[in-house]
């Protein structure tokens, strides 16, 4: 069974990736998303197939820059944990570090832009569509701000 690295940050992104539950018993799957109120209930349901990175927002500068270096170094230790043969991914900051670190040793890369844009691009967008083997929008009208990019329609 493939190894499928579901990952994104708390809040709407992880919404977003709790759409693909159906999928995620067609694989041996984990899912990674930051730690909080929220994301901690969740171990209820999903027990060891969920693990957890700081939780860390840029309006807090100081605090974020250290929680970003404790993002990268949990990330390098989850990716080698998990050994993923792809991951899936709705987005942010929090996905960066795993993407460029599964691209380097030949995960597959599927990124799916939130729903929230249809006319701009978001800053993990901009980063990861570069070495994202799908990258998939779900409004038509970002095709021409990502031309390489597959129209997969609403996640919801």
């Amino acid at each position: 069974m493939k190894k499928v690295l579901f990952i994104s940050s708390t809040g709407g992104h992880l919404n977003e990736l709790l759409q693909l539950k159906p999928m995620f018993n067609k694989y041996d799957y984990t899912i990674v998303t930051e730690k909080d109120s929220f994301t901690e209930s969740l171990k209820e349901e999903y027990k060891d197939k969920i693990q957890y990175l700081p939780y860390g927002t840029r309006s807090k500068i100081l605090s974020y820059i250290f929680k970003y270096f404790m993002v990268c170094v949990k990330s390098i230790y989850l990716y080698f944990k998990i050994r993923p043969k792809y991951i899936i991914t709705t987005g942010t900051h929090t996905v960066v570090p795993i993407c460029y670190l599964g691209k380097l040793f030949g995960t597959k890369i599927i990124f799916i832009e939130t729903f929230a844009n249809s006319t701009t691009k978001t800053m993990s967008g901009k980063m990861i569509y570069p070495i994202a083997n799908l990258f998939i929008v779900q409004w038509e009208s970002m095709l021409k701000l990502y031309p390489k990019a597959k129209l997969g329609g609403s996640i919801y």
